[in-house]
C-alpha cells in the first residue's frame, strides 16, 4: 500500500514549524457544520487515523486522532509513537492475550512484523486519562520503498476514564446510542427484499424491495399469510420452513424457481428465514430475506449445458447421430424446439463443401430435430426431407453472414413465410412461436449447415447470452459433425477399396467345399485389413489363406491388398507354406522400411513403422488327403471331423509378419474326407466381454455340428461369438475337404531309358481309354512324350509319370533334379528346344513346382466335351 499524499482530503496538513499556525489547531467548534456535511459525506473525523514510520515516529495525525486523544498534529507529528502508550501497557490481540506488537516498530525485526494486526491498546489522553482503544494496523510500503504503519480506530466506546463528568471531551461522546429512525431505514431500504412475520406467521412489515417484488403495497398484504398473498406450491413450502424456524428457533434456507405475477420468465430465488427473539429470548416472529439468484442460476445452467455438450455431442462418428445429440442437449434447457439442417452435399457424404458465405435461396436437408412436445408436431419439414429457405429467413441470413442470428417472430415475418411456405407459416401461428435463433455450422473453414433454436412454450424471448451459448455448443457440434463426415467418407473409401480387393465370389473347387463371412468393424476405429482367399493350385490342390493387417483405415486396406496379391503370386510358384510366409515377411519388412523412410508420404503420415500382419496359410491335396499348414502370429485353426469332434490344430505360432529373420515351421496333417477346417481372424475370438479361453470354448460349441451346411455353421458361429457391433474386422473361412478316388489317379515309375518313352505313351493311351477319354489321347501322348523325354535327357532318377482325372486332365512328370525348365525360342535350323513350347500351346496351363526330392512339371488340359 502506497503512503497517501499529504494533500489528500483525509490527511491533515502537516507543519514542522511550531510557530506556524497549523490548520489542525483550529477550534472545531467554530467549524460550520453544514459545510462539513456538504464536503464530508462520509464523516472522516469519525475515524482516528495515524501513520508511523519504520523508526516509530508519527508522520501523520488526523482530526479523528485529535478527537480521540486530544493532541493537535503540531504537538505529535515527528515524535515517537511510544510516548502515547500508558506506562506498562501492553497491546492485546482480539483473543485477549498480550501481544508484543506495540507502537514501536523500530524495536522489532521487520521480517517478523505481520502485514496486518488488530487488537486493543491502552493509550494516554492529553488530559492524562487512560483509554482502551481498538486498533487495526496495516503495514504498507512508501514510494521510496520504506515501511510504515497505517493505524485506524473508530471513535466508539473510547471515552477517557474519568469520574468527573465535566472533564469529558464533547468530541468523544459515544455515537452508539440506538436510533430507531436508522433501524427503520435499514429495514425499508435493505439491498434485498425483506419481510417480518409475527408468531402467527401473519405479515407485519415489508421492505420497499419486497413491495416491488410482490407488486403490492404493505397495506395490501399486512395481516395475511404468505400463501394468501402469493399462492403457489413453492410458497407453501416456504411457509412450512417459516413454521419450522418459529418452532425450532433455527434459521432455514431454501431455493426454488418461481414465475412472479406479471412477469414472462421464471426467476431463481434463495430464501433465508431467521427467527426473531424478544428480550426474554422467546421467538416472537421470523424475518424472511429473499435473494434473486436468476443470473447466477442461468450462468450455472449454461456452464452445465456446455459441459454436457462437450461430453454428449460426438459420442458416435455418425453425422445424423451427432446432429441429433446437438438437438437433444439444447431441449428443453435452451429452447423448446431445435432443428439441424445440413447442406445436401454434406449429408450426402460429398468430398467438397462450400467455404464462403452462401447467398440467396438455400436448400437444406433436415437431419435432426427435437421438441418439448411428444412427436414434434410443430415440425414443418420431416427428417430426411429437403426444404428451401428464402433470403429473409434466419437460416439463410446466418449462412450469409456466417454468424448467429436472433429474431422475434412477428406477424410480418410470418406473412413472408406464407408467400414461400404456407405450411411453415401455419405451424408458426398454431404453436405460437415467438423467438428463434439460427446459428451456422462451420468447421475448418467449411460451411456444413445451420442449427435453429425456437421458443413457443417458454414465454421469455431469447437474450444475447442465449445466442452466445447456442454459438458455443453449435461450434462444438460442427467440429464433431465434420469429424463424423470425414470419418464416414474415409470409411466408405476404405470399404470400397477393401471390397474391391477381397474376393466377391470364390470359384467352386473339386478339393474343398467352402463358405465364408466377412464383417467390417462397426466402431470409430475404422475399416481394418482382414482378408481371406481360396487359391487353386496345380494337381487339384487348393490353398486356404486368412490374414490380418495391423491398424485400420485406408492404409490398412491398401496394405492388405498388396499382401493378398503377393500371396497369390507366391502360391502360383507352388511354394510350401513356411517358405511362402518367409517371402511374405520380407515383403512386410520392405513396406515398413518404405513407410519409415518417407518414400510414401501418405503412408508415413498415417503411421510409419506400424506395417505388420498375421497370416495363416494352408495347402490341401485331395489325392493324398494331406494338409500342410504354417502360421505367422495368427490364431490356430480348428478342425472338425465328420463326426463333429472339434480340435484346434497345434501349430507352431511363428512370429507376426514384419519382425524379420525369424523362421516359420510347417506342419502336415492327414484329414479324413468330409473334415472341416475353420480359419478365422482374431476379431472373432478377442472380445472385451469374454476371455480368450471362453471365446474358443464358444467357437468349439458352435462348430460341433456334424455334416451341417457350411452356410448355417457360419451364421451360428457369428451369432455365438460376436456382439451386435463388432469392435474389429472379422473374417471366417470354412472348408470341407473332398478326396479323389483311387481310380481317378494313375502312376507309373519310369526308367532313365529313352526307349521307355514309347511305353509311357502306350500306358497313357490305355488309361485314357479306360476313363473314356479317347479323344484326349493324341494331345496327351504328345505332352507325355515331351515331358518324359526332357526328364530322361536332362534330369535324373527317379522319374515318375502321373495322370489325374478330375475336372480337368492333369499330366505330371517328376524327377530327382531341382533344375527348372524354361521356355526358349528355337531358331529355324535348331533340332530341339521346341518341346515346352508345344506343351504350352496344347494345354490350358503348365508349370513346375519344387519338392523335397526334386521337381514336378505339370500340364493341365480341358476334358473333351462329349459329342464334339
Amino acid at each position: 500500500m502506497r503512503r497517501p499524499d499529504s494533500a489528500r482530503d483525509d490527511q491533515p496538513v502537516r507543519s514542522n514549524d511550531p510557530d506556524t499556525t497549523d490548520p489542525d489547531t483550529t477550534d472545531p467548534d467554530t467549524t460550520d457544520p453544514d459545510a462539513t456535511d456538504r464536503h464530508d459525506p462520509f464523516d472522516e473525523a469519525a475515524t482516528a487515523r495515524v501513520v508511523i514510520d519504520a523508526r516509530g515516529t508519527v508522520t501523520d495525525w488526523s482530526e479523528g486522532a485529535r478527537r480521540l486523544l486530544g493532541h493537535r498534529p503540531s504537538e505529535i507529528i515527528g515524535r515517537p509513537a511510544a510516548g502515547l502508550l500508558a506506562d506498562g501497557a501492553m497491546a492485546r490481540s482480539r483473543s485477549g492475550t498480550p501481544d508484543p506488537v506495540e507502537l514501536d516498530p523500530a524495536a522489532m525485526d521487520p521480517a517478523a512484523l505481520p502485514d496486518r494486526w488488530s487488537g486493543t491498546v491502552t493509550l494516554l489522553h492529553r488530559n492524562g486519562e487512560r483509554l482502551d482503544v481498538r486498533l487495526l494496523a496495516h503495514r504498507r510500503t512508501t514510494d521510496d520503498g520504506a515501511t510504515e504503519w497505517f493505524l485506524v480506530s473508530p471513535l466508539t466506546g473510547t471515552a477517557p476514564r474519568s469520574e468527573d463528568p465535566d472533564s469529558k471531551d464533547p468530541d468523544s461522546e459515544d455515537p452508539d446510542s440506538e436510533d430507531p429512525r436508522l433501524l427503520e431505514l435499514v429495514f425499508m431500504q435493505s439491498p434485498c427484499p425483506m419481510a417480518v412475520y409475527d408468531a402467527r406467521l401473519r405479515l407485519r412489515h415489508v421492505s420497499e424491495d419486497m413491495e416491488r417484488l410482490l407488486g403490492l403495497a404493505e397495506d395490501d398484504v399486512r395481516g395475511l399469510r404468505l400463501p394468501e398473498a402469493m399462492p403457489a406450491p413453492e410458497i407453501d413450502n416456504t411457509e412450512r420452513h417459516m413454521l419450522r424456524a418459529l418452532e425450532t428457533g433455527e434459521s432455514q434456507r431454501l431455493e426454488f424457481s418461481l414465475r412472479l405475477p406479471g412477469r414472462d420468465q421464471e426467476f431463481a430465488w434463495s430464501v433465508s428465514i431467521a427467527p426473531l427473539r424478544d428480550g426474554d429470548g422467546r421467538t416472537c416472529g421470523v424475518v424472511v430475506a429473499v435473494h434473486d439468484m436468476t443470473k447466477q442460476n442461468r450462468a450455472q445452467q449454461r456452464l452445465l449445458l456446455v459441459n454436457e455438450a462437450s461430453t454428449r455431442i460426438g459420442s458416435a462418428l455418425d453425422v445424423a447421430s451427432t446432429a441429433q445429440e446437438l438437438a437433444d442437449v439444447a431441449v428443453p434447457v435452451l429452447a423448446d424446439y431445435v432443428t439441424v439442417d445440413l447442406l445436401p452435399e454434406v449429408s450426402g457424404g460429398s468430398r467438397e463443401t462450400p467455404a464462403g458465405p452462401l447467398p440467396g435461396h438455400i436448400r437444406l436437408r433436415r437431419v435432426a430435430l427435437r421438441s418439448v412436445l411428444d412427436g414434434a408436431p410443430e415440425a414443418a419439414v420431416e427428417l430426411g426431407d429437403t426444404s428451401f429457405y428464402p433470403d429473409s429467413s434466419p437460416a439463410a441470413e446466418s449462412l450469409l453472414t456466417q454468424r448467429g442470428v436472433m429474431k422475434r417472430v412477428t406477424d410480418s415475418s410470418v406473412a413472408i413465410w406464407e408467400l414461400t411456405d404456407p405450411v411453415r407459416a401455419a405451424k408458426l401461428r398454431a404453436f405460437k412461436f415467438h423467438s428463434n435463433m439460427a446459428v451456422p455450422l462451420r468447421a475448418r473453414g467449411a460451411i456444413l449447415g445451420v442449427a435453429t433454436f425456437s421458443r413457443h412454450r417458454s414465454p421469455a424471448p431469447f437474450e444475447l447470452d442465449d445466442l452466445l451459448l447456442a454459438e458455443e455448443i453449435t461450434a462444438r457440434a460442427a467440429v464433431c459433425i465434420d469429424n463424423a463426415r470425414r470419418y464416414t467418407r474415409e470409411r466408405e473409401t476404405a470399404l470400397a477399396l477393401q471390397r474391391s480387393l477381397l474376393p466377391r465370389a470364390l470359384p467352386d473347387h473339386a478339393a474343398v467345399e467352402f463358405a465364408f463371412r466377412y464383417l467390417p468393424a462397426d466402431t470409430g476405429a475404422g475399416v481394418g485389413g482382414d482378408w481371406f482367399d481360396v487359391i487353386p493350385l496345380s494337381s487339384s490342390r487348393v490353398a486356404l489363406v486368412v490374414g490380418d493387417v495391423v491398424g485400420h483405415g485406408v492404409q490398412a486396406s491398401a496394405t492388405m491388398g498388396r499382401l493378398r496379391t503377393a500371396v497369390r503370386t507366391l502360391a502360383d510358384v507352388d511354394l510350401p507354406p513356411d517358405e511362402l510366409l518367409t517371402h511374405l515377411d520380407d515383403l512386410v519388412n520392405h513396406l515398413a522400411a518404405e513407410a519409415s523412410s518417407g518414400q510414401n508420404a501418405g503412408a508415413a503420415a498415417e503411421g510409419a513403422g506400424d506395417v505388420g500382419a498375421t497370416c495363416l496359410y494352408a495347402v490341401y491335396d485331395p489325392v493324398s488327403r494331406r494338409c500342410s499348414l504354417a502360421r505367422a502370429g495368427h490364431p490356430q485353426p480348428a478342425m472338425v471331423t465328420p463326426d463333429g469332434t472339434v480340435d484346434f490344430l497345434d501349430l507352431p505360432a511363428g512370429p507376426p509378419l514384419g519382425l524379420g529373420n525369424l523362421p516359420f515351421e510347417s506342419v502336415e496333417v492327414e484329414l479324413r474326407e468330409g473334415s472341416v477346417l475353420a480359419l478365422f481372424t482374431n476379431g472373432l475370438v478377442e472380445s472385451r466381454e469374454r476371455g480368450i479361453d471362453e471365446s474358443f470354448a464358444a467357437l468349439r460349441t458352435a462348430l460341433a455340428q456334424p455334416a451341417a451346411p457350411l452356410e448355417d455353421t457360419c451364421d451360428n458361429v457369428l451369432k455365438a461369438l460376436l456382439p451386435s457391433r463388432p469392435a474389429d474386422d472379422v473374417a471366417l473361412l470354412l472348408a470341407r475337404t473332398r478326396a479323389l478316388d483311387a481310380n481317378q489317379v494313375a502312376t507309373w515309375e519310369l526308367d532313365c531309358d529313352p526307349a521307355g518313352v514309347a511305353q509311357a505313351r502306350r500306358d497313357v493311351a490305355g488309361q485314357l481309354a479306360a476313363w473314356g477319354l479317347e479323344e484326349a489321347v493324341f494331345t496327351t501322348e504328345l505332352v507325355v512324350s515331351e515331358l518324359v523325354t526332357n526328364a530322361i535327357r536332362y534330369a535324373e532318377a527317379p522319374i515318375q509319370l502321373r495322370l489325374i482325372h478330375d475336372r480337368s486332365l492333369i499330366c505330371e512328370v517328376s524327377d530327382g533334379s531341382n533344375t527348372a525348365p524354361h521356355l526358349r525360342r528355337a531358331r529355324v535350323f535348331d533340332e530341339g528346344g521346341r518341346g515346352l513350347l508345344l506343351v504350352a500351346q496344347l494345354t490350358q496351363s503348365w508349370g513346375t513346382r519344387q519338392g523335397t526330392a526334386g521337381k514336378t512339371i505339370w500340364a493341365e488340359q480341358a476334358l473333351p466335351v462329349a459329342g464334339i
